[in-house]
């Protein structure tokens, strides 16, 4: 998508579990179309709504809870700030009194069974992820808006452009890795640096750092929460969290009372390889399970790839002393120039490209960080996201259940992982003898998704989805 400009905030955005492309931005199409309804002045004037759900929103909408967002949407619901404890009532509520608070206040007839339809074998032209919402009005006409949630909560409605922001003169405007290495080294500015200085085009750099911070604060409290909640994932499957378990193993007879005693705790343990290989994991995990069980999550760039990030960001906060908001700002901004590149060269949507999409630009976009915030060259940031990447090609999406939780919560902790070494080889490496670019594999990684059978694009029609028998009514 040419001249397409993406925040930081786009990349990064504050949501409800288990998905990115199949919950929030569902749920932000709910809300759009309510909104729609509003401005044309029509909300008081419907009697009936119904939801299309197409493609892959169908096919493992309600193992992804796409069900579930739709309902909270049109029923005025925020996924930044909507408590996450009562997502279950809220929805009992509006399927057994068959009753929707459209907007949150004009109540109309609701059926769950025959107003929310799943089309399991239509797929829209645009993109597999499409929604239809129909308003049925009191003077006998309709109203109908198509959605489509395109990877990482963005949504982009039918005849509109996708550029949901209002343009601005970028100093820095960047389309490919050539361009972001272009700008770096003709100012000498990092990575994070240009990305500062783009922002500023959007608001000042004060409400920038604070919303970065604001950011973190959801990343850590959901890997502390997360790495205290024991019990068995929602869905059917049956998936016992593990995050706890370890966390205590790990953490033995040491005694902490929050996040930041917590770390300490943690570094009270040593610096070997299979501890600190065991925290990468269990911070990953934690995470991905509490994405799994409709907690809040930042996606990164997606929610079901939401457990790399964070937990790479753990890692050198935890061990690489980088306990402090200029770090954390630097990490998250640099990380998030990385998502965008990808975005607009290929995609972050797993319906389009498979799970190399996001667990893929995942582990990218954390080891081009890491390795900044490590003091790595320019070349050597886009080398380390090259490497992840390119290591990444050509994984499939194949959920079981349509669930968020079997390969996907594992595959967290493995981009992490893979993201940790590929900054450690970028950062022993001379990135002017690579023969692999990172607007190379960005290119591929595209050329693979269009390749790629869809059976193994979130449809759990194929791969492990069908090797293992399972009877969900939900899926």
């Amino acid at each position: 998508m040419p001249n397409e400009q993406i925040s930081v905030f786009d990349i990064f955005k504050i949501g409800i579990g288990p998905s990115s492309s199949h919950t929030l931005g569902p749920w932000r199409a709910a809300q759009q179309f309510t909104n729609s309804l509003a401005a044309q002045g029509l909300l008081a004037n419907v009697v009936q709504i119904k939801i299309l759900l197409y493609g892959s929103l169908a096919k493992t909408g309600k193992g992804h809870g796409t069900d579930i967002a739709i309902l909270l949407g049109l029923a005025g619901g925020d996924p930044v700030t909507f408590d996450v404890n009562a997502i279950d009532s809220t929805v009992a509520q509006i399927k057994g009194e068959k009753k929707l608070a459209l907007a949150g206040s004009f109540e109309i007839d609701f059926s769950y069974q025959d107003d929310l339809i799943f089309l399991f074998s239509e797929s829209l032209p645009f993109h597999p992820n499409a929604v239809t919402f129909q308003a049925f009005l009191s003077n006998g006409k309709a109203i109908s808006e198509t959605y489509y949630s395109i990877g990482g909560g963005f949504v982009v409605k039918e005849g509109q452009d996708s550029n949901e922001k209002e343009l601005v003169e970028l100093p820095f405007p960047i389309e490919k890795a050539s361009e972001l290495l272009h700008w770096c080294l003709t100012t000498g500015l990092k990575v994070s640096e240009i990305v500062m200085e783009n922002e500023a085009a959007w608001r000042p750099e004060a409400e920038t750092k604070k919303g970065i911070l604001q950011h973190f604060k959801v990343i850590k409290e959901c890997i502390y929460r997360g790495c205290h909640t024991s019990g068995f994932l929602p869905g059917g499957l049956e998936v016992a969290r593990r995050a706890a378990k370890l966390n205590q193993r790990l953490i033995g007879e040491q005694t902490y009372s929050d996040y930041d005693s917590w770390i300490t705790a943690i570094r009270n343990g040593g610096m070997g390889f299979n501890y600190i290989l065991d925290w990468v994991s269990c911070f990953a995990l934690a995470v991905n399970e509490e994405n799994a069980a409709f907690g809040r999550v930042v996606t990164a760039p997606t929610n079901g790839a939401s457990g790399v990030i964070p937990a790479v960001l753990q890692y050198f906060i935890t061990f690489c002393n980088g306990y402090t908001e200029e770090k954390i700002i630097q990490f998250i901004a640099c990380a998030s120039e990385i998502g965008s590149i990808f975005k607009k060269g290929a995609t972050i949507s797993a319906a389009m490209g498979g799970c190399q999409a996001e667990i893929g630009v995942s582990s990218a976009m954390a080891a081009a960080a890491l390795t900044e915030c490590l003091g790595g060259s320019q070349r050597q940031v886009l080398m380390a996201a090259e490497i992840a990447m390119e290591h990444h090609l050509g994984l499939t999406c194949d959920p079981i259940g349509g669930l968020v939780q079997i390969p996907c919560i594992e595959r967290n902790t493995m981009g992490a992982i893979k993201a940790i070494t590929a900054s450690q080889l970028a950062l022993q490496s001379n990135p002017d003898k690579a023969k692999v670019s990172l607007d190379a594999v960005v290119n591929t990684m595209w050329e693979t998704a269009l390749d790629m059978n869809a059976k193994y694009k979130e449809t759990s029609d194929g791969g492990l989805a069908t090797k293992v028998p399972i009877s969900l009514p939900e899926c």
